[in-house]
């Protein structure tokens, strides 16, 4: 099999079809179990740190809030931004610590998935009660979509 077609095979996942369904699940594991743990009302950064120590503990790749540039026409521009996450180098992570997920929350997560070059991103809210919020985004050539997405048993949902 060559290097396309593995890359091929690992991108479309057994895990429901979905863009990279097992990273997003093992990602999404840990985004429950820091909300079992802490639940809501701490700011975003206090979630940051936790996951950065949940991941570890699962052995979930990641960059915490990675310096990424950006360009203008094709010009680097000084002003830089920095994604919550990246993890497996292939699922952008954009967490907050809000009472619902709102349109700018997606528009944010949508540009740094168009900057990236990453397909899919992860927006998760710790602020939410009584479940940790959450939506899958996948950006298919230039256009996007977004939904949330209920995986687990039950249990491991109930955040």
């Amino acid at each position: 099999m060559g290097d396309s077609e593995e890359d091929s095979a690992e991108q479309q996942t057994p895990r429901r079809g979905l863009r990279y369904g097992n990273e997003t699940y093992a990602i999404l594991g840990a985004c429950f179990a820091v909300y079992q743990d802490k639940g809501c009302g701490f700011l975003e950064a206090v979630y940051q740190e936790c996951l950065e120590i949940e991941f570890r503990a699962r052995g979930i790749s990641f960059r915490a809030q990675p310096v990424l540039g950006l360009a203008y026409r094709g010009q680097p521009l000084t002003q830089t931004y920095a994604a919550d996450f990246i993890c497996f180098d292939r699922v952008l992570v954009e967490i907050k610590a809000v009472r619902a997920l709102d349109p700018k929350h997606r528009a944010q997560t949508m540009h740094y998935l168009r900057a990236t070059g990453i397909e899919v991103g992860l927006l998760v809210n710790f602020g939410h009660y009584p479940q940790c919020e959450h939506e899958r985004i996948v950006a298919n050539a230039g256009r996007f979509s977004a939904r949330e997405d209920l995986i687990g048993d039950g249990q491991e949902d109930a955040c």
